[in-house]
């Protein structure tokens, strides 16, 4: 059995770490305080040259999944304009008001990726049935679902996870994330009975500016802005050594 590890990368010194610690996939997005949202163009025509398979995250903004015609329509123009720029997939996800997933937006993001790849991120954990959830979104024509098991973390989330990969029964990929690491990748693979596995494998790492103004906020008052969340290679190469040795 040879598994899958996707890497997720917030900036354009991610996903070259992650290439340097072995990976081959990676999701791409930026503003993770977010929980991410769509990469740039310029992000992802950098990451399109770095000779890994590139999913884009289809994400407008932060907070729910509730989809305004709007931002539909900002997402659909960014699924075009990615593919342009030659991302291999896309990774989409809407819910209605009440929980469940939400098939007209959802139609549109897939009809606008045409033939490349699509998983359905995890708006799956907030939604209401994902027994249900997960046969609409295989009738959707998605390839894979990210999901933690509608749990904190993907370990906690072991239950679920290995019902659904039950219930795919190989129409669709469910690949396990949240709180992967090289400790666990394997024992979430072998108790879910998953093929694929989702990782930040990240770090945090200082800012190299030798002047900073740290009372001054871009954002939030009091937040840390002199550090970033950053793909660490050597984290990436250890989840690979963890997973290829059930492989």
């Amino acid at each position: 059995m040879k598994y899958t590890l996707e890497v997720c990368s917030g900036d354009i010194d991610s996903a070259m770490a992650a290439k340097r610690g072995g990976a081959s996939r990676i999701e791409l997005c930026s503003a993770l305080s977010e929980g991410g949202i769509t990469p740039s163009a310029g992000l992802a025509a950098e990451a399109c040259t770095l000779g890994l398979t590139v999913h884009a995250l289809i994400r407008p903004r932060g907070g729910d999944f509730l989809y305004s015609p709007a931002e539909v329509r900002t997402m659909v123009t960014d699924i075009r304009m990615l593919r342009q720029l030659g991302v291999d997939g896309v990774v989409i996800g809407c819910l209605t008001e009440d929980g469940d997933i939400d098939i007209e937006a959802c139609r549109r993001l897939v009809d606008a990726a045409g033939d490349i790849n699509i998983t359905f991120h995890r708006a799956f954990d907030r939604c209401r049935c994902p027994e249900e959830a997960l046969e609409q979104i295989i009738e959707l024509g998605c390839n894979r679902i990210l999901t933690s098991g509608q749990q904190s973390t993907a370990v906690e989330g072991i239950p679920l996870l290995s019902r659904l990969v039950k219930q795919a029964d190989g129409r669709i990929i469910i690949m396990p994330g949240c709180g992967v690491n090289a400790s666990n990748a394997a024992h979430i693979l072998q108790a879910t009975g998953a093929i694929e596995i989702h990782a930040s494998a990240s770090t945090m790492m200082p800012s190299l500016m030798k002047f900073s103004r740290s009372d001054v906020y871009m954002g939030a008052k009091g937040v840390d802005e002199d550090h970033r969340k950053v793909t660490d290679a050597q984290a990436v190469a250890d989840i690979l050594k963890a997973i290829n040795s059930i492989a």
